[in-house]
């Protein structure tokens, strides 16, 4: 059978879960992607409450959906961030406090150890349907931040060890986060991402390095995030085809826009008619899926491909239904035989 398709809630969090489920059901989801903000999915609660992970999986199963992963991208992004007045809005106020970073950075840390004890405890309240996926690893998904991406440019003059400090600091704060999900059979995959410790192939590479590759460090993989940049997406999946955990179907354009505004996006919002780069609803950007879906065969990834809906030239209700159908277009199950293997009967 084809992948299932789930939808992740992250841009939804202005919709109760109840809400929400019901329309993912709607617009042809198989199941959700839950963010760890809005009501949808509760940390302190779950990691507590076996009732809570139970009651979520109702409402879930009385629409027809499944979950197979849970992301913590607004916390994960303040683990190794320098920390400003723009992470406020992203975090609990129990992990923001005072504000102080190293504060900030430690109340984060604790909380996506948190996360993982949540995410166990939901995949292990999952009501038996039949199938395996129960006894895989959980899936969080998320971000780390980055204490050195505000030296992207190498300006003033910037040296390997003073980037070498950042995957130094990077490994730090994660490899203890990374050991305790190995205690509760969790996987972390980070989805590459600029502002993230690893925004692209050879830092992608370099994070595994830093963590010593840790079995539990893999990769969210989003091919949005890599294609403006100039990075081969396709080739990313056949590099750490066993480090893919989770994948984002998500698209963008670029090389559009009036020359205004370059791949660094000229401190303008999304959907100004001058950018060079933007997202787009799936199928309407530039990203070549068929390749993805023949990498991800080659590579044996059978876990979900999960609409990341983002684009705001368009109607999301509209762009989410028509997400779905594209995926189910575009995803096709590997043969099992060799297309030659009859000439010889």
């Amino acid at each position: 059978m084809a992948r299932p398709v789930t939808l992740f809630t992250g841009q939804w969090a202005d919709l109760p879960f109840e809400t929400l489920c019901a329309k993912a059901a709607e617009f042809g989801y198989d199941g959700l992607e839950l963010a760890c903000w809005g009501d949808h999915f509760d940390v302190q609660q779950a990691a507590k409450s076996k009732k809570y992970c139970q009651q979520k999986w109702e409402v879930l199963m009385d629409n027809g959906l499944t979950s197979y992963a849970i992301s913590a991208h607004l916390v994960g992004q303040a683990i190794c961030d320098n920390i400003d007045e723009r992470h406020k809005c992203i975090l609990p106020e129990y992990v923001w406090g005072d504000g102080e970073p190293e504060g900030v950075r430690k109340r984060a840390a604790k909380e996506m150890i948190t996360t993982a004890k949540a995410a166990r405890k939901f995949m292990d309240a999952k009501p038996k349907d039949g199938t395996t996926w129960g006894r895989k690893p959980a899936v969080v998904n998320g971000f780390t931040g980055s204490s050195i991406w505000h030296s992207i440019y190498a300006f003033p003059p910037t040296d390997q060890a003073y980037w070498e400090k950042g995957f130094v600091d990077f490994a730090k704060r994660f490899t203890p986060i990374l050991n305790a999900f190995d205690k509760l059979n969790v996987n972390f995959a980070l989805e590459v991402h600029p502002t993230e410790i690893a925004f692209d192939i050879a830092t992608a590479g370099r994070a595994l390095k830093a963590v010593k590759n840790h079995k539990r460090f893999g990769f969210n993989y989003d091919p949005s995030h890599l294609a403006y940049q100039g990075v081969d997406y396709v080739k990313f999946i056949r590099d750490f085809g066993d480090r893919i955990y989770h994948c984002h179907m998500k698209d963008v354009w670029w090389g559009h826009g009036n020359g205004d505004v370059g791949v660094f996006g000229g401190h303008t919002d999304f959907a100004d008619a001058r950018r060079f780069w933007d997202f787009r609803s799936l199928g309407h950007g530039d990203v070549n899926f068929e390749e993805i879906i023949v990498a991800l065969n080659d590579m044996g990834y059978q876990g979900p491909l999960s609409v990341e809906w983002e684009d705001s030239r368009m109607d999301r209700e509209h762009g989410a239904t028509e997400a779905s159908d594209f995926v189910r277009s575009v995803d096709f199950k590997p043969s099992d035989i060799a297309f030659d293997g009859q000439f010889d009967r």
